[in-house]
This record gives C-alpha cells, sequence and structure tokens, in this order.
C-alpha cells in the first residue's frame, strides 16, 4: 500500500501504517466533528461544495404574484398605471390651459410631463380612495409646497384650488368619487372597482 515504507524510519513508517487518511484530507480525531458542524451551517446558510471552490446554491425564484386592492401596490406603480388608463379611456375632458397653468403660486413655470392632469387626477382619486372626506382645501395643502422669498426665510405656500376643484368635478363626472354628507369627498362602489381593477393588473413581487 505504501511502497516508500521502506526507505523511512521505523517510528515514521508505525504511524503511517496505523493512521487512517481522509479522502478529503480532513484532519482526524477531535478535528472531524467541528468541520462537519461547520459544513452542516454553510450547507443551512445555502452554500456548497464543489470540488474545492465555494459555490452558493441556487435559491429556487419568488412567485410572481397580482395584488388585488389599491392598498397592495406601490403608489408610484399605481398612479402611473392609472394616469394611462384615464388618458386611454377618453372620458377625461383637458381644459385648455394645461399647457400654459402653474400648479401652485409659487411654481415658477408649468409641469414639464404634458400628462401631468391626468397623473394628478390619478394621484387624488388615490387619495380619495385611501381616505374619504378630502376636499379642496385638504389638497392644496397636500400638494403645497415651500414658497422662496428671496433673501427672507421661505413660507409654506398652498397649491392651485382651480385645478384640484376641476380634476374633482372630472372625477364626480366619471362616477369615480361623489359629495360625502360629512364634507369632501367620498369614492363610490364603481369608482372602487375601477380602481382595484388598474391595481390587480400590477405585477407584485414579495
Amino acid at each position: 500500500m505504501y511502497p516508500f515504507l521502506p526507505t523511512l524510519c521505523p517510528v515514521v513508517q508505525s504511524c503511517i501504517a496505523n493512521s487512517t487518511f481522509l479522502t478529503n484530507h480532513e484532519p482526524v480525531g477531535r478535528y472531524t466533528q467541528p468541520r462537519e458542524r461547520e459544513r452542516e451551517r454553510e450547507r443551512e446558510r445555502g452554500i456548497t461544495y464543489l470540488s474545492s471552490l465555494c459555490v452558493p446554491r441556487q435559491q429556487p425564484e419568488a412567485a410572481m404574484a397580482t395584488a388585488r386592492t389599491v392598498k397592495d401596490v406601490s403608489p408610484h406603480e399605481f398612479v402611473k398605471a392609472y394616469s394611462a388608463h384615464l388618458k386611454r379611456s377618453g372620458k377625461m375632458e383637458l381644459p385648455e390651459w394645461t399647457d400654459i397653468v402653474k400648479t401652485a403660486r409659487f411654481k415658477e413655470l408649468a409641469p414639464y410631463d404634458p400628462d401631468w392632469y391626468y397623473v394628478r387626477a390619478a394621484s387624488m382619486a388615490r387619495k380619495i380612495y385611501l381616505r374619504g372626506g378630502l376636499g379642496v382645501g385638504a389638497f392644496q395643502r397636500i400638494y403645497g409646497g415651500s414658497q422662496r422669498n428671496g433673501s427672507r426665510p421661505p413660507h409654506f405656500c398652498k397649491s392651485s384650488g382651480a385645478i384640484a376643484r376641476h380634476i374633482l368635478q372630472q372625477l364626480q363626472n366619471m362616477s369615480i368619487i361623489e359629495h360625502d354628507t360629512k364634507g369632501g369627498r367620498r369614492i363610490t362602489s364603481s369608482g372602487r372597482r375601477d380602481l382595484d381593477q388598474v391595481a390587480g393588473r400590477i405585477v407584485v413581487t414579495p
């Protein structure tokens, strides 16, 4: 088994003859069990050994799911999808001043996005879906911002009330929202169904 034994001293010969070598070159005796426990912990973390390389184990891909309600999707993704739905439906009429009007008094220019009216309408419909009772004054505060006063300190400034009122009237004509008896607007049953259908087409990654 060991042709080189005659050339070695008797002490080395006896050590080699009495020892058992592991195929994976792991130490024998009390060091074997800790190494096995270490390998077991590495396997639990998803690491397997191929030859002498440490290769991460391939994890199965997570199943893609679809949302059921507006609350299940990201606000950015829903507003983008619902604004495209409003533009594609053709039920919302754009006013003539959409390309020249400012959205607030503290703004300097009109929005660069030509579809900003649909985006604002989708955002307002989502906010009424989540929390009813919002009116023109509430949306003025929601979409307000900081007004720069030159060398003087900046102060909060409300957004345009005419734009919010016009969008609320458009959504009300489309039967998406209605007047609330307690004040403000609330979502209708058909509006809730419409928003949930748009949210259901958005893929959600768990």
